[in-house]
């Protein structure tokens, strides 16, 4: 508990006394956290009560520095959080930052372009320590304030990172069943759809699946024609003459292979045009 403390003689004493009340309710939730009693979701609504119990008699300083956070020792000592003396696995310091971050960015100050920033990089910080401790759900809050924030100073590549966290965090949040597992894929096959490159990869391993089916189905009629016609079906369509002198077994697929073109290649160019008109 006493890196929640770090620094606090410099503050006012506004800062210093919701900063006590910060660090005693990250350590009781702390303690709940680690006797992993309740699912993570249900969790995160005792979160949410502790930050409104805080934002309910918390009244800022309007005279602060327009380049700092007001509770910015709690956020430095959780960069390097020292153990609990408790021993829990899930260090209170991470915890009392989430509770800050959380009071700053729903406080009634607004905050301005650089503030903004700062707490953005904390929120993606404490992402990356809470997915680090198997709290997928606590990390999605993290990153999806993040992405706002990072979204309101229009930095495209720094919210696009956080998307891509937050998509994943809250895939891992999800219960073990096939809907986690088909949303796992979307970031396989193109990472939740930030990663459009990726799909390119699965086009090429398509068309050297379809390639070797063909070849196989043809046997030994014409294999020049046949790769020809597999490269070529992917991106356009054959018509019943375009496939006269192959074996008949490998018409259907051929015509398997056009739907699965068609699909990849709207797929890949929707999120390729995404990416460039957010540039």
């Amino acid at each position: 508990m006493s890196g929640g403390r770090t620094g606090m003689r410099d503050i006012s004493s506004v800062v210093a006394s919701v900063s006590t009340r910060i660090t005693r309710r990250a350590a009781e939730y702390t303690e709940e956290l680690d006797r992993d009693e309740r699912p993570e979701q249900a969790a995160l609504e005792t979160f949410a009560t502790h930050v409104e119990a805080i934002l309910v008699d918390y009244e800022p300083n309007t005279r602060r520095h327009a380049d700092a956070l007001a509770l910015g020792h709690l956020y430095a000592a959780a960069r390097r959080p020292e153990p609990d003396e408790a021993g829990w696995r899930v260090p209170s310091a991470v915890v009392a930052a989430l509770l800050a971050a959380e009071i700053e960015f729903r406080g009634p100050l607004r905050l301005s372009t650089r503030q903004n920033t700062l707490l953005a990089e904390v929120y993606e910080l404490l992402g990356a320590q809470l997915w680090a401790v198997r709290l997928p759900a606590h990390a999605a809050l993290a990153y999806r304030r993040a992405t706002a924030l990072y979204r309101m100073n229009e930095d495209d590549e720094a919210e696009d990172r956080c998307g891509l966290r937050l998509a994943r965090a809250r895939t891992r949040a999800l219960p073990r069943g096939w809907r986690r597992w088909a949303v796992q894929a979307s970031y396989v096959l193109c990472g939740h759809g930030y990663r459009p490159s990726w799909l390119l990869g699965w086009v090429v391993a398509q068309l050297v699946l379809f390639t070797a089916l063909a070849l196989l189905l043809a046997g030994n009629d014409s294999p020049t024609e046949t790769v020809y016609m597999c490269v070529t079906t992917f991106l356009n369509p054959s018509g019943p003459g375009d496939s006269e002198g192959l074996h008949a077994a490998a018409r259907p697929l051929f015509a398997v292979e056009a739907w699965a073109g068609a699909v990849s290649m709207s797929v890949f160019f929707a999120l390729l045009v995404r990416k460039w008109f957010r540039m």
